[in-house]
């Protein structure tokens, strides 16, 4: 049984340090005044209204830091907060999964340059649970109340409520950082943590995919090349429609509805709307634009390829069978790094990324050479601490799956 399961833990509703909404440019000089005389690093977070709205932008961003209130600043009155990264782009500021947030902050105009991830910090530190929620609990004694986590941060007003929420989210985030700093330091994995922070703020925005409407839910099962151009004419009037009101494209018709509309093909609006399992906020209300989008796919002489393009692997699963030498470097290798993860007590998945394994094990450029499969490793986006331990165990791997044949392995 865990801590948190054997001590009472402290129950927080609402925030220590007060709560201040800002909502014009004066207020917000005032606040940047506050927070250059507080210590320590500043802690950050966002919230969206995923789920409700088409765009990731921010709609609320709470910035917190020692000595002074917590701040929660409303970006569609103040959508340039800049001069934060003006006054405090050296610092260290202090996000919970900053992957989620580091887009809709550098939107509005805020860049960090040192960063630490608490919940990065927590896997690499190895707890079982690394949820802002559960690392509270487990390192703080503390329980947050969560109950707003998925609200539509859109509306307006904001409820009390809700920005008791968003300011306890970064009120604990400085005391949760220096817990996690000293189990990391202790534990010698702060040089870990440091290269995946740095990571993060220089990667690269994600390359657009080349077809998104293969993302949708269940295309597997919309068989033929004809319903596959219905769905993806269905999928993208569905974006712009989403696009233009600001809408979550799944509000509107959900993935399923488009599924279901490509399989069954109907042949008239009347039909189409006699359709079961074809209803959203816009099916019947938008009838006219989604039966014009089938047509369209129904007449259309660009076809889709019944597999996606791009350079994606097979399935593990099925290499035993179709590169079986590549099959047991995968086998052997991800046994000796899941392992040596088991050991460190760091996810195997954050001691190399699993897409990255199977790049190598698929087509390695030298299996032999120690230098060749950290250069291929460092190009795939690998870092430094992760090939130090990852490039040895390879190495034994490729020259153990090449001892063994394709039966025994």
């Amino acid at each position: 049984m865990g801590e948190s399961e054997t001590r009472e833990l402290t129950r927080l509703d609402r925030p220590q340090h007060g709560i201040r909404l800002i909502r014009s440019a004066s207020e917000w000089s005032l606040a940047l005044d506050d927070l250059a005389s507080g210590s320590g690093p500043l802690a950050i977070d966002v919230e969206r209204a995923s789920g409700f709205r088409y765009s990731q932008r921010a709609y609320l961003v709470q910035v917190y830091r020692r000595g002074t209130t917590n701040y929660l600043v409303d970006p569609l009155e103040i959508p340039d907060l800049s001069d934060f990264t003006h006054h405090f782009g050296e610092e260290e500021w202090i996000l919970h999964a900053a992957r989620q947030d580091i887009a809709s902050l550098r939107e509005v105009g805020m860049h960090p340059q040192r960063l630490f991830d608490t919940e990065l910090a927590a896997r690499i530190a190895g707890l079982s649970r690394v949820g802002l929620q559960g690392s509270v609990e487990d390192l703080l004694g503390m329980s947050l109340a969560k109950e707003h986590s998925a609200a539509d941060w859109s509306t307006r007003p904001l409820p009390e409520e809700w920005l008791h929420y968003a300011a306890l989210d970064v009120e604990v985030l400085p005391d949760l950082r220096d817990v996690l700093f000293a189990q990391l330091s202790e534990a010698e994995k702060w040089g870990f943590a440091e290269q995946e922070f740095h990571a993060i703020i220089e990667e690269e925005p994600p390359t657009p995919r080349k077809e998104p409407w293969r993302r949708l839910s269940g295309l597997h099962q919309v068989r033929g090349a004809r319903a596959l151009a219905v769905a993806r004419e269905l999928w993208l009037a569905r974006e712009a429609l989403a696009q233009e009101r600001d809408v979550a494209p799944g509000r509107l018709i959900p993935d399923r509805s488009i599924v279901h509309a490509a399989a069954k093909n109907p042949s008239s609006l009347k039909a189409l709307l006699a359709l079961e399992n074809f209803h959203g906020r816009a099916s019947r209300k938008e009838a006219e634009r989604w039966w014009e989008a089938i047509q369209r796919g129904q007449t259309t002489d660009d076809l889709p390829s019944p597999k996606a393009p791009g350079d994606s692997l097979p399935p593990p699963r099925a290499w035993s069978d179709r590169a079986p030498e590549a099959y047991r470097r995968f086998v052997i290798g991800r046994d000796l790094l899941n392992r040596e993860a088991e050991r460190m007590d760091i996810p195997a998945e954050n001691v190399l990324t699993p897409e990255y394994l199977r790049r190598l094990c698929w087509n390695p450029i030298d299996p032999h050479s120690v230098v060749a499969i950290d250069q291929q490793l460092q190009e795939l986006g690998a870092r430094r601490w992760q090939r130090d331990i990852a490039v040895p165990l390879l190495v034994e791997a490729f020259a153990h799956a090449e001892q063994l044949n394709a039966p025994e392995a």
